[in-house]
């Protein structure tokens, strides 16, 4: 069943953190407030999002809007713990205080994310055998900072960094310790790097504990292989899109989810340029999509 599954949005459709060029002009207010009005029940948090607990909460409650999570960049890799895990404690002291569970992490050591010269699809960085002791070792004394307040880190893997492919998954989790470290399920990643997102839900379902869905627009998709482009430049033109607007299928991945008895949140997250893409339209076209999948999967299950 599928009660225990929450549908919030993530603000980067608004105003875009890599890309801060993206939704310049769009509010903090607008964001939350369409948000609320697509329906959704929670959000992640942005770059224009207060940094104080009490005040963000002021915004968020009136819309009964929650904290689903946020995202922090780690650099295990390149970096010593002692800095990383000063800025993790500080994210995490904040995410624990405007009510979050889980705390979004991602090794960027190495990252050619945000490289507007490199290849996302030939160029991805490989991890050594020291650079993976670090990650691991690090990730495991970053588990066990989030347990200190009841919360727990989930992993992101993420087209452009060093865990993006299955492979890479695997030994991530096989290696890491599973009461100190969990994953994130996105779909679209996991679809641009070739991967079958059903398949790799199936094969991780009891580590993960926070999803991100976002579509990919095949012929986009196609054209920035072809042209080799960036991470970023994949963005502006186009290869993220809501879920149900794009070539994924998310009826077995939401009966996939319902079977396993996910309970959390699924955050609606898709990269685009809110001139060419309006943010409340397409927040709202995914919203009615995942509904509608969410009621076929209940319908299913009584009959």
């Amino acid at each position: 069943m599928t009660e225990n599954i929450y549908f919030g949005c993530a603000p980067i459709a608004w105003t875009n953190d890599d890309l801060p060029e993206l939704g310049k002009k769009n509010t903090f207010e607008q964001c939350i407030s369409e948000m609320a009005l697509a329906g959704y029940e929670g959000t992640e948090i942005g770059n224009k999002y207060p940094k104080e607990p009490s005040e963000l909460l002021e915004y968020l409650d009136p819309r009964n809007l929650r904290v689903a999570s946020a995202w922090i960049s780690l650099f295990l890799t390149t970096e010593p713990f002692e800095k990383t895990a000063e800025l993790f404690i500080k994210h995490r002291d904040f995410l624990y205080e405007v009510g979050a569970k889980v705390i979004v992490v991602c090794e960027q050591g190495k990252s050619i994310q945000r490289d507007v010269n490199k290849s996302v699809f030939t160029k991805k960085p490989e991890f050594s055998e020291k650079e993976w002791s670090l990650l691991i070792e690090g990730l495991n004394r970053l588990g066990v900072l989030a347990k200190e307040k009841g919360m727990e880190i989930v992993y992101h893997p993420h087209m452009g960094t060093g865990i993006q492919t299955d492979s890479e998954i695997q030994r991530l989790m096989e290696e890491t310790d599973q009461d100190k470290v969990s994953l994130l399920y996105d779909t679209g990643h996991l679809a641009l790097s070739g991967e079958n997102p059903i398949e790799i839900f199936e094969k991780y379902k009891h580590r993960i504990k926070h999803i991100h869905f976002k579509d990919i627009r095949q012929s986009t998709a196609q054209i920035a292989r072809l042209e080799n482009d960036s991470f970023l430049m994949s963005i502006k033109k186009g290869i993220f899109t809501v879920p149900g607007d794009g070539y994924i299928d998310f009826a077995p991945i939401m009966k996939a989810i319902g079977n396993f008895g996910y309970q959390g949140w699924i955050i609606v997250e898709a990269e685009q340029d809110p001139d060419k893409a309006n943010p409340f339209r397409y927040a709202m076209k995914a919203k009615k999509y995942l509904n509608r999948l969410k009621q076929d999967r209940e319908k299913e299950y009584i009959s």
